[in-house]
């Protein structure tokens, strides 16, 4: 595969073990949140971190923990109301947010991400909302909080609220030429699998982030578990034969051209064997990718 593999933190149930896990077996690149685990991940994977100095690792801005929403008021950087609404990319609240968790991880961040941009805004000001968090955010690359940017979003592509252009050119008016935008996050899988199928025929938001040099990272490619209900016995052996459902539908993700890194969250050892397998095969043919997109639809 020309995608790699990495751990997602939010399904985790013990976030150090996951780490220690995944670290032991060759991962390079953990995803988290100042709001996994109760509030509680940036928290338990700094001694991982201490002891894996070779990990990189993003984290996002935007969520405020229940645990968090206090030292936020108190810091004046939200508003109670804000606050209680438990999410925030206000410039004060994205500077604050991104030392506090420079501070509890003990490590500069590789990609800090924008976390789901489209919670709680309005079409018509999503645009300033982004434009302001990249402002916030290179500045924090100057000083040397992070070393980059990036936007991990739910639904904001799919929904029409931003494309990748439109981030690059907010990069460009925040940062110059040389801004810091690195990556886009988004759910992929064969459940999410419209952007899988535009990326076949060249187009849609992966070959757009393929054009502008950022990294994907695909979240959420087993859809909470909902993939191997969806693949049966017999797609799987169409995919790749011998794979179970959800090797097959992991496979699909990880052979789709512009995807760079896809984030299994697991703590179970099986789980994260499987997917170190899936990963290490070849990519499956753009045949077989567009047979399962006309079998599944998009």
């Amino acid at each position: 595969m020309s995608a790699s593999l990495g751990l997602g933190i939010y399904r985790c149930r013990d976030v150090a073990r996951a780490a220690a896990m995944a670290a032991a077996a060759g991962a390079d690149w953990i995803d988290t949140a100042p709001n996994y685990a109760q509030g509680q991940a940036e928290r338990a994977l700094a001694p991982v971190l201490a002891r894996q100095p070779e990990l990189k690792m993003s984290t996002k801005v935007g969520f405020l923990a229940p645990g968090s929403r206090g030292l936020a008021l108190r810091a004046g950087v939200v508003a109670p109301g804000t606050a209680e609404a438990g999410h925030c990319l206000s410039p004060r609240y994205v500077g604050w947010q991104v030392e506090r968790s420079r501070r509890v991880l003990g490590r500069v961040p590789e990609v800090t991400f924008i976390h789901n941009p489209e919670h709680g805004c309005r079409r018509e000001a999503m645009t300033d909302r982004l434009y302001l968090a990249f402002l916030t955010l290179e500045e924090a690359c100057q000083a040397g909080l992070i070393r980059g940017y990036g936007v991990a979003t739910w639904s904001g592509f799919s929904s029409g609220l931003f494309d990748v252009p439109l981030l690059v050119e907010l990069a460009v008016k925040a940062g110059g030429p040389r801004h810091h935008l690195r990556a886009i996050q988004l759910p992929l899988s064969v459940v999410n699998l419209s952007p899988i199928a535009q990326a076949l025929d060249g187009v849609g938001v992966l070959a757009d982030a393929q054009a502008a040099e950022l990294e994907v990272f695909a979240s959420a490619p087993l859809h909470g578990g909902a993939v191997p209900d969806l693949v049966t016995p017999e797609l799987a052996e169409l995919i790749r034969p011998g794979s179970s459902p959800a090797e097959a539908g992991l496979a699909v993700v990880a052979s789709t051209p512009g995807v760079r890194r896809v984030l299994v969250s697991t703590d179970n050892p099986q789980h994260w064997s499987e997917a170190t397998t899936v990963i290490g095969q070849p990519a499956l043919p753009l045949d077989t990718l567009r047979k399962v997109t006309d079998v599944l639809g998009t």
